[in-house]
C-alpha cells in the first residue's frame, strides 16, 4: 500500500503517529470536553450499557481538491462529536501530507494525478485498519466527501460494498450506469449555481431510482460550488447548515 495519512476523530481517545495496514499515518483522536488523563494520553469517556463504552459507527471524510485542511480536520471532529468514529484520509501522503507540500496551489494538480484505484485502496486500508479498534461497528460504515471528495466518495462507494450509507458533496458522479451499481444509501448534495458539476449530475436521481434503495438529491438553488466550506469565500452559512442537519440525520438512519 502506498502512504496514507488520516485524521482519526471520535468521542473516545487520542493518539498520534499509529499506522493502518502498511500505510504510514499521522491521525488523531478528538475528544469531547469530558475526559481524563491516561499516561500521555487522553481518553474521552462514551457512555454506554453499564458504563461501557458504546460501539461507534465509522465515517470516512474525503477532503476537497485543497487536501486535508484545518477545515476537513473540523468536519471530521465534528463528526467525532455526533458519536462517529470519523477518518479524514489525506491523499497527498505520498507527497508527505498536504502541511508538507511547498506550494498548496500545486495540490489540485497532484490529486488531478491520482488513479480511482489509488483513491479506493487509500480508503479501503484505512477501513481495514479502523474495523480492528476496539468498541467499533465493523458492519455501520458511511462517508462523505466535498468537491473532489464528493467524487471520491462516490468512487469509494462503488468499490466498498460495506459503505451503507454515502454523502457527497457536489462531487463529479461515476457514469450514469456506475451510479445504478451503487449498494449505498446516498443522500447526494449540489449547488445550484455549480454548472460545471451539476450539467454532469443530471441523471444522477434516475440513476439512483434503479438501484431500489434509499436516496435523496438535494440541490440548494442559490449557492455555488464549496458553499459548505466556512474557510472559503463561497460559504454560505444558512445552506451549510441545513446540509450538515440533512448529513447528520442520513448517517443516523442508516449507520443506527
Amino acid at each position: 500500500m502506498r502512504p496514507g495519512r488520516v485524521t482519526y476523530c471520535s468521542d473516545v481517545q487520542r493518539f498520534d503517529g499509529q499506522r493502518f495496514g502498511d500505510n504510514a499515518t499521522a491521525y488523531r483522536f478528538v475528544e469531547r470536553a469530558c475526559h481524563e488523563r491516561v499516561g500521555e494520553r487522553e481518553r474521552a469517556r462514551s457512555a454506554g450499557v453499564d458504563g461501557k463504552a458504546a460501539p461507534l459507527s465509522i465515517v470516512l471524510v474525503c477532503h476537497e481538491n485543497r487536501g486535508l485542511t484545518a477545515h476537513i480536520e473540523d468536519v471530521t471532529r465534528r463528526l467525532g462529536k455526533a458519536g462517529y468514529l470519523a477518518v479524514a484520509v489525506d491523499l497527498v501522503s505520498k507527497q508527505g501530507g498536504t502541511s508538507a507540500v511547498p506550494d498548496p496551489e500545486s495540490i489540485p494538480g497532484l490529486l488531478g494525478t491520482l488513479s480511482s484505484e489509488r483513491v479506493t485502496d487509500d480508503f479501503a486500508a484505512a477501513l481495514a485498519f479502523v474495523k480492528k479498534q476496539p468498541a467499533t461497528r465493523a458492519d455501520r460504515v458511511g462517508m462523505t466527501g466535498f468537491c473532489f471528495g464528493g467524487g471520491a466518495t462516490w468512487k469509494v462507494a462503488l468499490a466498498l460494498p460495506e459503505i451503507r450509507a454515502a454523502v457527497p458533496y457536489y462531487g463529479p458522479p461515476p457514469p450514469e450506469a456506475d451510479v445504478a451499481k451503487v449498494k449505498a444509501n446516498v443522500l447526494a448534495i449540489y449547488a445550484g449555481k455549480d454548472t460545471r458539476i451539476n450539467h454532469k449530475a443530471g441523471y444522477v436521481e434516475a440513476a439512483l431510482k434503479k438501484t431500489g434503495k434509499p436516496y435523496k438529491v438535494i440541490t440548494y438553488p442559490e449557492v455555488d460550488h464549496a458553499f459548505h466550506n466556512d474557510t472559503g469565500k463561497r460559504y454560505e452559512e444558512k445552506a451549510a447548515t441545513q446540509a450538515w442537519a440533512e448529513t447528520i440525520a442520513w448517517f443516523a438512519k442508516y449507520l443506527a
